[in-house]
């Protein structure tokens, strides 16, 4: 039987890692990807290694394993440095005959380990990328990205603020228009007025909070969300007098790319649940304390719809060159 090995920090898995280790468990009987992380690393060992396991559950052969990277010595030359990673490959892994790999490192670290080398595609003809191009600029890239990965590097952007200043209509038309998703304001699809309980508010921070996630997995690049958390907690309490704690919780589990604050500078427009159109004022100062509390950058969005449009479509266009 012949064993084969693949590293690498997968930072993220992108299509050249995938092609690479098919490439590698076609030439052998069976392969383990070894995975390295530390504490510093910017994406998560745990998200990393459940790309990985969920990319090939169902190739047996292939045996993915985490091992904390404490032992690697970039100041020395590539011989010794590699050997060091084999003292370290030797104490946790079978024997290794094929050492598979697209990187310089390859060749003197299969020969300290004893194992053949087997390159891929090390000239990056196939898959001009790499993981560290990738981190600086997911954007360009981002056909290499599997459908795994494409949600961590998904920009969330939230369009808040006090009701009737155009978000919902807003959210959908960049939507459109850049081809992606949108996350509507789900409360009003659990209540019809502004009579509602405790139940019925965490009921809605629930489903807000989930639909960001589900969206968050098929948003092309950009995540329009109108409302969040915060909004919900300010109407709880300004309806109801009081925000239960797990409106807090459920804050915590998304995080936004950018905040848009809408003024209030447009005509409130009735539509049978908005009531604030004499306090708009008074609204718009607590939205606006509720992000400067949490520190919280936000930029401002005012004048007619086409100028809002305008000043989104600008910070969007900037991020996605």
């Amino acid at each position: 039987m012949k064993r084969g090995l693949v590293i690498g920090k997968f930072m993220p898995l992108h299509h050249g890692h995938i092609a690479l280790i098919e490439f590698a468990a076609a030439h052998c009987d069976e392969l383990i990807v070894s995975m390295s992380y530390n504490a510093t690393d910017i994406i998560s060992s745990e998200l990393r290694f459940s790309w990985i396991n969920k990319t090939f559950k169902d190739q047996s052969t292939i045996k993915v394993f985490s091992i904390v990277d404490d032992f690697d010595r970039e100041d020395l030359p590539l011989t010794e440095r590699t050997q060091a990673w084999v003292d370290r490959m030797r104490q946790v892994y079978p024997p290794i005959d094929i050492v598979f790999s697209s990187e310089e490192y390859g060749v003197p670290f299969a020969k300290n380990l004893g194992a053949e080398h087997k390159g891929f595609d090390p000239e990056r003809k196939l898959f001009p990328v790499s993981a560290t191009r990738i981190r600086e600029n997911p954007f360009a890239y981002w056909k290499y990205l599997p459908k795994i990965v494409r949600p961590f590097f998904v920009k969330k952007i939230c369009l808040y603020g006090p009701e009737s200043t155009g978000k919902s209509v807003m959210a959908k038309q960049l939507a459109s228009y850049y081809q992606t998703e949108f996350v509507p304001e789900v409360a009003r699809e659990i209540v019809s007025s502004n009579e509602f309980t405790v139940d019925d508010i965490i009921k809605i921070g629930q489903a807000q909070t989930q639909r960001v996630l589900d969206k968050t997995k098929t948003a092309n690049k950009i995540l329009f969300c109108d409302t969040d958390l915060i909004t919900t907690q300010i109407y709880c309490r300004h309806y109801l007098g009081e925000v239960p704690p797990i409106l807090y919780e459920l804050e915590k589990q998304i995080i936004y790319d950018q905040y848009f604050l809408f003024d209030i500078d447009v005509p409130w427009v009735a539509d049978g649940m908005r009531d604030l159109g004499a306090r708009r004022q008074e609204m718009y100062d607590v939205f606006e304390i509720e992000l400067v509390k949490r520190g919280i950058k936000f930029i401002e969005v005012r004048g007619d719809f086409n100028e809002r449009e305008d000043i989104l479509k600008k910070y969007v266009d900037s991020i996605l060159k």
